[in-house]
């Protein structure tokens, strides 16, 4: 599994219309073969720091993905909203598919 996570900071004028703005390029990652999940957060400390999860099965399915034509026109359109370069971590996770269960935390049966 190829897992992703970016941190992009948005200029303070684009900032509460970010998540629209990525909307159409959300859409059509998560649609992609390989994709697993691309999900966004936004910062409770900073109004204008988004950040995104993403993974993808295999590397075939993360170069398909920044081959794209949503990807590219996606990049093309965050170019006039982010404020600097974010910042990424990339990693291959051999032998994972997704998410796996929390060990240490499971819900307790109402008293």
């Amino acid at each position: 599994m190829i897992f992703i996570a970016v941190k992009f900071t948005v200029r303070p004028d684009r900032a509460d219309d970010w998540l629209t703005l990525v909307d159409d390029f959300t859409r059509a990652t998560r649609a992609e073969a390989g994709n697993l999940f691309y999900a966004w957060s936004r910062s409770v400390d900073d109004p204008n720091q988004f950040v995104l999860i993403e993974a993808f099965a295999d590397a075939a399915a993360g170069e398909r993905h920044v081959k794209s034509d949503h990807f590219k026109a996606g990049i093309e359109s965050m170019a006039d909203a982010v404020a600097r370069t974010p910042e990424i971590i990339n990693v291959e996770i051999p032998g994972q598919d997704g998410w796996s269960a929390m060990t240490e935390l499971t819900p307790r049966t109402p008293a």
